[in-house]
């Protein structure tokens, strides 16, 4: 298990191990996401928004912006 020390001003450093396993560098951003009470995870946020494309696939049929806003109105309405 690899461990940090936290600092009286509240910053880690990161392993070197976790750097190379999570392909961070410098300037890079990283989150913690909370997956239960007093636990964290530490994910690398380094994918650009180009890499994001394809993704999901396409979408089965096209929606128009005036059917998404009927759906609002009426989802909306339903609360």
């Amino acid at each position: 298990m690899t461990t940090a020390t936290l600092t009286t001003k509240g910053q880690i450093t990161i392993p070197a191990d976790v750097r190379h396993a999570l392909k961070v560098e410098a300037g890079d951003r990283v989150e913690f996401v909370q997956i239960a009470p007093d636990r964290f995870e530490f994910v690398a946020a380094n994918l650009s928004i180009t890499e994001l494309k394809g993704m999901f696939g396409k979408p089965s049929k096209s929606v128009s912006i005036d059917d998404m806003n009927k759906a609002i109105a009426k989802r909306g309405a339903s609360t």
